[in-house]
């Protein structure tokens, strides 16, 4: 691995991370990744063969799109998607190893996963932003109202009482208030629920870049790839290039890059981001 010295300076991680009073954290797929959450190989077929079997795709993404011709059918897979990930705990403790270096800083953490594993790890709900949604709540489809809703009890039931691939009948989730069918709270389009707690998530994530500019901050961006950079990425390099005081690192295997224009605030390092700060925790 290439050696945890940044460009700034020629200072370890260690003395960076002591030297900075805040640390907004940017954490995409690839940190769940680390954590061993795949959608593919091994994990798919222990959880998914039938599916598989029957349809030919062979990652969980796929199934998740799939027209599946009944919600009995849907859900039966959905159940079990949510279940191993969103409510089993990540296979390697890679979140729990990032909360141990920052929880006695003022951090926060702006985050495109969907899989709890921040909370699970001990973070502060309060310091976390789910900007597209959780594997844990439900929402209207068409949708007529801006709530959501806890599915654990019932995805646990559905996973228990699920036979040939179908859920009963009576499992399936409609809305409370129109009746249409249940579906997931992730933003896949323009039906995406944006609850109260997603808006006041929303204003603590803006208060804190408010109260921080200026001032000595670390942007530490963990697996974030190009799928939705005007999230996390273009966000971060914008707020560093405008802020002399701040320091971005990034982790990332395969895309660990940065604009020349921040270079001097700067560090990338292009590998597994678990190894790193195994690594950065051992210097």
């Amino acid at each position: 691995m290439q050696s945890l010295k940044t460009n700034i300076g020629q200072k370890t991680w260690k003395e960076l991370l002591g030297e900075t009073g805040a640390i907004l954290i940017g954490a995409g797929a690839g940190l769940s990744a680390s954590a061993g959450f795949s959608y593919s190989g091994r994990r798919f077929e222990k959880y998914f063969a039938d599916f598989r079997e029957k349809y030919g795709f062979r990652d969980m993404y796929s199934g998740g799109f799939y027209p599946y011709e009944t919600l009995e059918e849907y859900w039966a897979y959905w159940s079990r998607y949510i279940w191993i990930n969103r409510f089993m705990d990540a296979p390697r403790p890679v979140y729990e190893e990032l909360f141990s270096l920052v929880e006695d800083k003022d951090y926060f953490v702006l985050t495109t996963n969907v899989d709890h594993c921040f909370q699970k790890a001990g973070f502060d709900k309060k310091r976390l932003f789910y900007t597209q949604g959780d594997y844990g709540l439900w929402q209207c489809s068409r949708p007529c109202h801006e709530k959501t809703y806890d599915n654990e009890d019932t995805v646990r039931q559905m996973r228990a009482e699920q036979v040939n691939m179908k859920i009963p009948t009576e499992l399936v989730p409609r809305c409370p208030v129109c009746g249409a069918p249940m579906t997931m709270n992730l933003r896949c389009d323009d039906t995406f629920v944006q609850d109260e707690g997603w808006h006041q998530a929303a204003g603590r994530y803006q208060d804190f870049v408010r109260r921080h500019q200026g001032q000595s901050v670390l942007y530490l961006e963990l697996g974030v790839g190009m799928n939705t950079p005007g999230i996390i990425k273009y966000p971060f390099w914008q707020q560093v290039r405008r802020n002399p005081l701040a320091n971005y690192i990034c982790i990332n295997r395969g895309e660990a890059y940065v604009p020349r224009e921040i270079q001097k605030q700067s560090f990338c390092l292009d590998c597994d981001i678990g190894a790193a700060l195994k690594e950065l925790r051992s210097l």
